[in-house]
């Protein structure tokens, strides 16, 4: 998975212990999951955060009002988000991704 960044560190850049033994805890194909599910949570915060930005565009070409564009731009914002998310996003995906293994992590305990 490349662009999310799932380095143990915390909010102020300090090695986080929680999250070191949470990892420990949990199963590899877990953690994928949890990866995916964390990428694809993000990719639709973005896609709707697209969605807004472009909903009030008029006039011609791709983001206009003409017939058939909210289709296609639907679409392009669909995968817009996608790709934001697959190079690394806003930092969503890994904030859920140590949340879901420190839950994980506590269900295993």
């Amino acid at each position: 998975m490349t662009g999310l960044s799932l380095a143990p560190v915390g909010a102020v850049g300090a090695h986080d212990l929680t999250f070191a033994e949470a990892l420990k805890k949990v199963a590899p194909d877990k953690q994928q999951k949890a990866k995916t599910s964390a990428r694809d949570f993000e990719a639709v915060y973005l896609n709707t955060m697209f969605e807004q930005m472009t909903t009030g565009l008029k006039g011609d070409g791709p983001y206009g009002s003409t017939v058939g564009t909210g289709v296609w731009r639907s679409m392009l914002n669909d995968q817009y988000a996608r790709a934001f998310a697959q190079q690394g996003g806003v930092g969503i995906a890994s904030e859920v991704y140590r949340s879901l293994i420190l839950q994980q992590a506590a269900r295993s305990a």
